[in-house]
């Protein structure tokens, strides 16, 4: 498959399960899974932590922006991105335009249960990491929405029903899921 559908980009806030979703729906689907943000710690060397503390946010979101301008080029791939990926123009449009955009969507509630023990987060560490979170919601979800093709909800703790249901709404866009792995075999 040579068009633009052949990749899923995942978008989301932190938390929101795209790496762990994302591997799921890649093996699912027989594509490759790429983690952005693995990525640019690969090519730098360097944990997103470090970067964030010696290089500051605007020069981690230029490294992103160029790691999502480069992955977005392959074919046959589900890129879990960060969750300030969307914040570049250049990357939404990327996304946008070289594969199928699904937004996984949580509560502030769920992202905060999740990403309450995890140190590696640079913009949570805070004294409210809840009123960031919510802020962070406030700001993204509106170019998450403009983004997304399509649009799952990740409340529920079962990762194996919400891949099913991306599954099933990319089987009504057109992908060809019946050629998918079977879920047996995950």
């Amino acid at each position: 498959m040579s068009t633009p559908q052949a990749n899923i980009f995942l978008v989301g806030l932190m938390g929101s399960g795209k790496t762990t979703i994302g591997r799921a729906l890649a093996k699912r689907l027989n594509l490759r899974f790429v983690d952005a943000d693995h990525e640019i710690e690969s090519r730098t060397g360097a944990s997103i932590t470090l970067i964030f503390e010696i290089e500051g946010e605007a020069s981690f979101r230029q490294r992103e922006a160029d790691v999502i301008r480069d992955l977005t080029q392959q074919q046959g791939i589900v890129l879990a991105t960060g969750g300030g990926a969307i914040l570049d123009p250049e990357s939404r449009r990327s996304l946008r335009e070289r594969g199928t955009v699904v937004y996984l969507r949580a509560s502030v509630g769920s992202l905060v249960q999740r990403t309450s023990h995890d140190r590696q987060r640079p913009l949570l560490q805070t004294a409210d990491p809840r009123a960031r979170i919510e802020e962070l919601m406030r700001q993204r979800a509106p170019l998450y929405e403009e983004v997304a093709h399509i649009t799952v909800e990740t409340g529920r703790p079962n990762v194996q029903s919400v891949v099913q249901n991306i599954l099933a709404q990319l089987e009504l866009s057109g992908w060809p899921v019946s050629a998918a792995a079977p879920a047996g075999s995950l």
